[in-house]
């Protein structure tokens, strides 16, 4: 008897069907703008500094449309100090600073913000669904162009919270092409 497998391919079970004007369009037509966040150190914030950021948080979650979902992911990853000995105009304590923590482990840290917008039917929908059970493979409601545009005009109305504060600062993705840019606030 021969064992005859159908082959799958990573393209058809990944979830993600294209990135179109930025955002990332899942199957199921969900959008999402993904950011690289650039926080402050820890303990480095005088507490009217923490709770401005804070405010800015709350409020920023406050302008995003009904069914939304905001995920912030914070990558740990060991790695070892490399020093930078091309400049030949640092100081005598530079360099000795340099020299001590050159090759040393330290964690450095990554934030992530993805911002996705959903619709009612999502939020119900059970992990046994099947999309032959309803009626469109879309919802009604994704398939309105306005409501991207609300969408990431929330997207931008909520960035501005983030700019008001010089604390916190969206940077460009390097290693992640999908990754939607928005640039820091000027100095």
């Amino acid at each position: 008897m021969r064992n005859v497998l159908k082959a799958e391919t990573l393209e058809r079970k990944f979830p993600l069907l294209s990135v179109e004007n930025g955002c990332i369009v899942s199957k199921d037509a969900d959008l999402t703008v993904a950011f690289e966040v650039e926080l402050p150190e820890l303990f480095t914030m005088t507490a009217a500094e923490y709770e401005a950021v804070h405010s800015s948080w709350v409020k920023a979650v406050k302008v995003l449309p009904d069914f939304s979902v905001v995920c912030k992911q914070d990558w740990f990853t060991k790695e070892t100090y490399r020093p930078d000995f091309r400049d030949g105009e640092q100081s005598f304590l530079s360099k000795s600073y340099e020299r001590h923590f050159n090759e040393r482990p330290y964690l450095n840290h990554k934030c992530y913000l993805y911002l996705t917008k959903t619709t009612r039917e999502r939020s119900r929908q059970r992990s046994d669904f099947n999309s032959l059970c309803r009626g469109s493979l879309l919802p009604k409601e994704m398939v309105d162009k306005d409501t991207a545009a609300r969408f990431l005009e929330a997207v931008e109305h909520q960035l501005w919270f983030f700019r008001r504060t010089d604390c916190i600062c969206f940077a460009e993705c390097k290693h992640q092409p999908y990754l939607f840019h928005f640039g820091c606030r000027p100095a």
